[in-house]
């Protein structure tokens, strides 16, 4: 990874400024990378996977034998109670945005959406990755990062 160095950093002050739902799922569905962080062996686990919006709901891909394939295999009625976390800040200022979104994970077993949403998601890595997880947002939570004096005045 490159890190570019050209840019000033940031000196002054920041502010968080609270997303609403519709926002920070719109920010969340403008990048592909994220972290998924569900139970396993009753700890929390986070692994970064891609991702992509479908309807609302994030959609990944997995394979046979990943923990959380085998979790979702096993749950019944709503689902695996999972997070999933995705930001673009930038390393040098510190600004940009994160959203963290709490629902349930299901595998999905339909064999047309599966097809379908093996289609939506590239697998960054090179390995097989024939399954896919549908994660129905319950609570969307965001954030933005900005620089104080960026903000309009009772922001």
């Amino acid at each position: 990874m490159v890190h570019d160095d050209t840019r000033p950093a940031l000196t002054g002050p920041r502010r968080r400024i609270e997303l609403d739902g519709a926002e920070a799922l719109r920010l969340l569905g403008s990048v592909s990378l994220g972290r998924i962080v569900f139970t396993r062996h009753a700890l929390p686990t986070v692994r970064p996977v891609n991702h992509v919006l479908d309807g609302g709901d994030i959609v990944i891909r997995t394979h046979e034998g990943a923990a959380l394939t085998s979790r979702t295999e096993r749950a019944g009625d709503p689902g695996v109670v999972v997070a999933y976390e995705a930001d673009a800040i930038d390393p040098r200022t510190h600004l940009g945005w994160s959203v963290v979104v709490t629902g349930y994970a299901r595998l999905l077993t339909d064999p047309e959406d599966l097809a379908r949403c093996l289609a939506l998601v590239r697998p960054w890595v090179d390995q097989a990755m024939d399954q896919a997880v549908r994660i129905r947002p319950d609570l969307v939570t965001g954030i933005l990062l900005t620089a104080a004096d960026d903000c309009p005045a009772g922001a």
